[in-house]
């Protein structure tokens, strides 16, 4: 296999298209059980409002398209974070040929990956059962369809504007269709609609409405649970009708304005916008010298990490930027993105946009701000509003790294005011604002023995928003005794830390430890993990951890000792094998589990004991074992461009494990070399030119031509340009970044207290 890059692979030296070496379908060969990824081809332009994709799952699954399926039951326009979120904003658009046929049993048609070309931008299949070849081409918020007919009198479209509350209605005068869809799963107001038209190039021979299984007699316009349209076409052999089809959470009207995005565009033409469009933004970092299979993995994680969170505005008459509220209901001017949780994309997602595309994230942030003056919260979990999943208030981290990274532009103040009413306030759900935040304050941790689950995991990463709290408040210049505040709890990861185990550890209200203690235990204390994850979740202090394990000597070996141990586990928590449990089993990777975010930074955290080829070795395993250019290429669930974007930091070379400060902690690069261009005109190259399969250990580095030994860069270095000079070799280097000098930045050793 070329992920895996033996070391007689092919090596590819220039990639001059590189949107032809992303594969969309990495990761689509996923189930509940097991996830390779958990993705679906998301036919979008980066960070598109609207995606589309093959449907092949039944209506509400999660697991719209996945690969092993055999069947085709539409083309969906979907908005769908990840299969656990579910969907919202969908409707889906089935050519057919025959009798007709309306519901998506028997309207499927089998189809074959043999006959499916799958792009970023353009999507293509035959579909078996009915002799048509359909074709997508998307822009941001409107689509081009292509539909290839056989010669026949019953030849027809199927518009499906899903249950739960939907309406069509057909135009035939103007060849056109245009209604409304409702389903959804959560997150957002009662007046939730999403408005669609949809126009042909061809008349209609017959137009009927339809709802639920019925077709409605010489009706064209109906409301129902389950609204349809079904419109016919004689066609000649090979005859191609098109369909330009846009969507507004505004109104028909603003619809149709999205409409303008294809203008007088034909399907071509499309197509070809939508592949520049990709190749502007993939061309900004470039890699040299990698096999086939690292080119296709490393650029379809770069199309992975180009896509949430989407952009939830649009462009009104007066071509200004607006918004439907998912929060309140309302139409209103400025930015918002949804789509994202933070729990996950915290740690390298929002960092990467913070590097690449600063101005993009002011305009997050921006939509951020506006997240919290329409809803009274910060979203932690957005799709498209509040939702109710997962732990920490991260949203802190999210905020402090794009404004200590320099993003202006937006109400800072406003976003500061919803970072403090979060520090001290629980939510009207349990993952808004901070579940056990009375506790917290006054105890420094989260009891296990209070009914607050995942206890521990609140703790650790409150202590680490907190200090992203204290870092922004600085910047700000906010009262001293604010400051202090936050640098106080900033340490309360220490409150969790079993000396017995070396071990993070639920503690009780009255400062007994949680017994018994189960660290192999998923859950309970812990959220998607248990302890030999989540102990490694100091980003802010890992010097203060090594501490508290006795030592440097004692800190690797703990590290060394994630990889040596068993893939053994406790589910019982749980009541049955979570599919993270399962990923992390069949890794053959100790307890190492990568497959969720938790440890994901922990293999960087060698460089903070004097051990940096540790690291090196371990990064190249992870991106050769975990990473391939295949259906099951993930190792858990993509997770919104977190996991991918693991992968870009770190075949680059450097990664940031500890937002709102501006480090990045080194690695080894994956390539020969890697240009990545930024924003401000300047460049980052690092060239690597002896790299390879066994060359995997950096020997010697020079930053800007001089000698550099530290383990880590920092963001202003990289923001004026840098040129990284890297001589690797298949030995590690035992005396490079071994002294206290060299190691990255910790909040209880640093002269900022």
């Amino acid at each position: 296999m070329a992920g895996i890059a033996p070391a007689f692979a092919q090596s590819v030296d220039v990639v001059t298209d590189p949107v032809e070496w992303v594969n969309p379908l990495i990761g689509s060969d996923s189930k509940p059980s097991l996830s390779n990824g958990n993705t679906y081809p998301a036919i979008a332009l980066p960070w598109g409002m609207n995606f589309w994709m093959p449907q092949t799952g039944k209506m509400g699954s999660g697991w719209s398209y996945t690969y092993a399926a055999d069947k085709i039951r539409g083309f969906k326009q979907t908005h769908q974070p990840s299969p656990w979120m579910n969907d919202y904003g969908q409707f889906s658009i089935m050519p057919l040929t025959g009798k007709k046929r309306i519901t998506e049993e028997e309207r499927a048609s089998w189809f074959s990956h043999k006959a499916e070309i799958v792009k970023p931008y353009y999507y293509s299949v035959y579909l078996a059962d009915h002799d048509v070849t359909t074709e997508i081409a998307p822009t941001e918020r409107a689509a081009s369809f292509r539909f290839t007919f056989p010669k026949t009198d019953s030849s027809y479209v199927v518009v499906d504007a899903f249950d739960k509350g939907s309406y069509v209605r057909i135009i035939p005068k103007q060849r056109k269709i245009i209604g409304y869809t409702t389903r959804n799963s959560g997150g957002v107001p009662e007046n939730f609609k999403n408005y669609f038209v949809i126009y042909f190039d061809k008349p209609f021979a017959t137009a009927q409405a339809w709802h639920d299984t019925t077709l409605a007699k010489d009706t064209i316009e109906i409301q129902a649970a389950h609204a349809g349209a079904i419109v016919q076409f004689k066609t000649d052999k090979g005859e191609q009708v098109h369909a330009r089809v846009a969507s507004s959470f505004i109104s028909y009207e603003q619809a149709e304005l999205n409409l303008k995005e294809i203008g007088n565009d034909n399907f071509e033409a499309v197509r070809q916008k939508g592949k520049e469009a990709w190749n502007k933004e993939l061309n900004r970092i470039r890699a040299e010298g990698g096999t086939p299979g690292q080119m296709q993995t490393f650029y379809s994680c770069l199309y992975r990490s180009l896509l949430f969170p989407r952009k939830f505005f649009e462009i009104d008459a007066s071509k200004q930027v607006v918004h439907y509220s998912p929060y309140n209901g309302k139409v209103l001017p400025g930015y918002m993105f949804t789509d994202t949780g933070f729990w996950d994309t915290f740690r390298s997602m929002f960092p990467f946009l913070n590097l690449m595309y600063p101005s993009l994230n002011a305009q997050m942030q921006e939509g951020l701000a506006n997240a919290y003056k329409e809803g009274g919260w910060l979203p932690e979990w957005a799709s498209p509003g509040l939702r109710s999943v997962m732990v920490g208030s991260n949203s802190a981290s999210v905020i402090a790294d794009a404004y200590l990274k320099g993003a202006r532009g937006y109400d800072i103040n406003t976003l500061y005011e919803a970072v403090l009413k979060n520090s001290e306030n629980e939510g009207p759900m349990d993952a808004i604002g901070r579940r056990g935040v009375a506790y917290y304050n006054k105890l420094g941790y989260v009891p296990y023995d209070v009914n607050i689950n995942e206890n521990a995991a609140r703790t650790l990463e409150y202590a680490y928003d907190d200090f992203a709290i204290y870092q922004l408040a600085k910047a700000l210049k906010r009262p001293q005794a604010e400051i202090d505040r936050f640098a106080k709890r900033a340490l309360n990861y220490r409150n969790l830390f079993d000396p017995k185990t070396g071990l993070m550890r639920g503690k009780n209200q009255n400062g007994t430890f949680q017994s018994p203690f189960n660290p192999f235990k998923w859950g309970d204390a812990f959220t998607e993990g248990n302890s030999w994850h989540y102990t490694w979740s100091v980003f802010h202090d890992v010097q203060g951890l090594v501490d508290l394990m006795g030592g440097r000597k004692k800190f690797v070996a703990k590290l060394d000792s994630v990889f040596t141990i068993p893939p053994v586990y406790d589910e019982s928590y749980y009541r049955s094998v979570i599919h993270e449990i399962r990923e992390m089993q069949i890794a053959n990777m100790g307890q190492y589990a990568h497959g969720n975010q938790p440890i994901q930074h922990m293999i960087y955290l060698y460089n903070y004991a004097g051990e940096p080829w540790k690291a090196q070795y371990w990064l190249r395993e992870v991106m050769n074992r975990l990473y391939l250019p295949t259906p099951d290429g993930y190792c858990g669930d993509e997770d919104n461009g977190q996991t991918s974007a693991w992968y870009v930091f770190t075949a680059m070379g450097f990664y940031p494990v500890c937002p709102a400060t501006d480090q990045y902690v080194l690695g080894a690069p994956l390539f020969r070399k890697v240009t990545a261009t930024l924003e401000n005109g300047k460049q980052i190259i690092i060239n690597a030119a002896n790299n390879s399969a066994s060359n995997r250990y950096i020997d010697a580095m020079r930053l800007n031509q001089n000698e550099y030994n530290r383990n880590w860069l920092s963001h202003a270095d990289l923001l004026n340009g840098a040129i990284i000079d890297i001589n690797m070799s298949d030995k590690p280097n035992k005396k490079r970044g071994t002294t206290p000098q060299d190691y990255p930045y910790s909040f209880s050793t640093s002269n900022q207290k």
